[in-house]
């Protein structure tokens, strides 16, 4: 597929409206233009943490990732009934949780909660599924007022699944992930 875009300033959300991929207008903060600016952040993120990862297996699959993240909003941008199915849905949902399954045969179970954080790449995972969250309960916001498949919704759901165990994996296989325990009194800011 071809595409040129030869302006960026064109001046026409100036005044709190922007196009749809079919052209009509609607406001900047409808619930459409919500998912799609979650899904916008979410990819970058994923792109942040595509920067940090080493080349290999995991990387590519992040690399897919942000491709599959922009045919989701490929699909939402273009409001249709019935709704536009996502392209290769059945095979990006299995790709997905087989690349679960891959990297959690090597994580032990988790014994505890843990905390965001750990090695700068599993870092970045952890803040990726923070903000694939965010950007599947604004997709949930949508198709709570229009229809929209079930495909996207699913995808978005395993991919937070995805990350999270991506995050384990880039902590040592979970040796490094930081465990939760119940906070005490704060230590002592003298000593």
């Amino acid at each position: 597929m071809a595409i040129r875009i030869d302006r960026i300033v064109t001046r026409g959300g100036d005044g709190g409206q922007t196009s749809l991929g079919d052209g009509v207008r609607v406001p900047k903060d409808c619930a459409r233009i919500e998912a799609l600016g979650a899904l916008d952040e979410a990819n970058a993120t994923i792109g942040l943490l595509r920067g940090v990862l080493p080349p290999g297996r995991d990387a590519t699959f992040i690399a897919w990732v942000q491709g599959l993240l922009f045919d989701i909003g490929g699909a939402l941008c273009m409001p249709a009934t019935p709704p536009r199915a996502l392209p290769h849905a059945a095979a990006a949902l299995e790709a997905m949780e087989g690349e679960v399954e891959r990297l959690r045969a090597d994580i032990p179970p988790l014994r505890s909660f843990i905390l965001p954080g750990g090695t700068p790449a599993a870092s970045h995972a952890h803040v990726a599924r923070t903000v694939v969250r965010r950007a599947e309960r604004r997709v949930a916001t949508l198709a709570q007022a229009e229809e929209i498949g079930t495909d996207i919704p699913a995808c978005m759901n395993r991919l937070s699944d995805y990350l999270f165990v991506l995050g384990r994996h880039l902590n040592d296989n979970g040796a490094g992930d930081l465990t939760w325990t119940p906070a005490t009194p704060p230590p002592s800011a003298c000593g």
